[in-house]
């Protein structure tokens, strides 16, 4: 059965202190084709405080986004539609302020911050302006992915250096990451993230059963903590992930680094090496037990000499790949790895 890209989201937002809630999310798990043509997106924005209309923007950037994202060509990448859409936003919303009384006192106009992630295959594509946040929760500790743009002058003085709507071009970071199943990503507003300490947010989610429940409590707690602003939280799970495609075959024999050397007895990535089944000037091959399942798998590995060949590396990542997609008694079929491999080889039955 043909394997799709899963996540599980928890999401909780309040006015807090306030009377108008600034901040906006939302996140869409959209049905096939799109789930596999344009992925999984979640997004997070804060309306500045000075305005008076700046939740009109964090809205608008964040269901524009949601919605036009899927309506941009199949044919464009992630990056590329993400940032035509986003550019379309931020004009909007600097028109609008142009058009309005606030022209001329940009702190009262149409501006928000403004971060975003989508999940497509095997990769997260980050979108980012202002100062909320997206971190990845690595080994109970909170990795943050996103830089802050804002300029701190003194304890009660600060001010963003980017945003949305702020000028009429979009200053955007962009980032992409690879994802692994049980990755856990976070979206949090300044209501939250300065108000509950890092590994609080890491304790809570471990400890709840839902990441619904998650969110709600970290929200409550950073608001009992004396925040006085809105608060905002998404977490994302990453439940299961799709076979890889082709181009991120390419992608990988690239980026992976060749093995260490393996020698019989020693541990390797979960696994006992056995023995030598075939050494060749091309590739190094060998029976070895996974030590979960007991199971003899065959690991096999680019030999020295080949690991600067890029087409070679290729062909040996794309017997893998062919090999997921044959379900013949004749033919050994790939082991399923979810994980992130850190080296470059492959594992079938034996």
């Amino acid at each position: 059965m043909k394997k799709h890209l899963h996540v599980s989201i928890g999401q909780f937002t309040h006015p807090g202190a306030k009377e108008i809630n600034q901040d906006f999310h939302g996140a869409v798990t959209p049905g096939e084709p799109l789930l596999s043509s344009k992925g999984i997106t979640a997004a997070i924005a804060d309306g500045i405080s000075s305005s008076r209309v700046s939740q009109i923007a964090s809205q608008t950037a964040i269901n524009s986004f949601l919605q036009d994202y899927y309506s941009t060509s199949e044919s464009w990448s992630v990056k590329k539609s993400a940032q035509t859409v986003l550019k379309a936003i931020n004009s909007w919303l600097y028109a609008q302020t142009q058009s309005s009384a606030y022209r001329f006192e940009k702190d009262k106009g149409y501006i928000c911050t403004f971060s975003g992630i989508i999940f497509k295959s095997h990769q997260a594509h980050l979108f980012h302006t202002g100062d909320s946040r997206i971190f990845q929760l690595i080994d109970s500790q909170l990795n943050q992915l996103t830089s802050d743009h804002r300029r701190v002058i003194d304890e009660q003085t600060s001010y963003l250096t980017r945003a949305m709507g702020v000028h009429d071009y979009a200053e955007l970071d962009y980032r992409q990451v690879p994802i692994s199943v049980g990755d856990i990503f976070i979206l949090a507003t300044d209501g939250v993230y300065e108000h509950i300490k890092d590994h609080h947010i890491s304790d809570i989610i471990r400890q709840e059963s839902h990441l619904q429940l998650a969110a709600k409590r970290i929200v409550e707690e950073a608001y009992d903590a004396g925040s006085q602003d809105n608060l905002t939280i998404q977490i994302i799970k990453i439940e299961q992930l799709p076979e890889r495609n082709l181009n991120e075959v390419h992608q990988q024999a690239s980026l992976l680094p060749a093995a260490p050397p393996i020698q019989p007895r020693m541990d390797f990535e979960g696994h006992t090496i056995l023995r030598e089944i075939y050494i060749s000037s091309r590739s190094h091959v060998y029976l070895a037990q996974n030590n979960a399942t007991q199971e003899k798998v065959v690991i096999k590995t680019p030999s020295a000499e080949m690991r600067n060949d890029e087409a070679y590396l290729e062909n040996f990542l794309m017997e893998e790949w062919i090999a997921n997609r044959i379900n013949n008694p004749h033919v050994l079929k790939a082991i399923e790895n979810e994980q992130k491999r850190p080296y470059l080889y492959t594992a079938t039955e034996y």
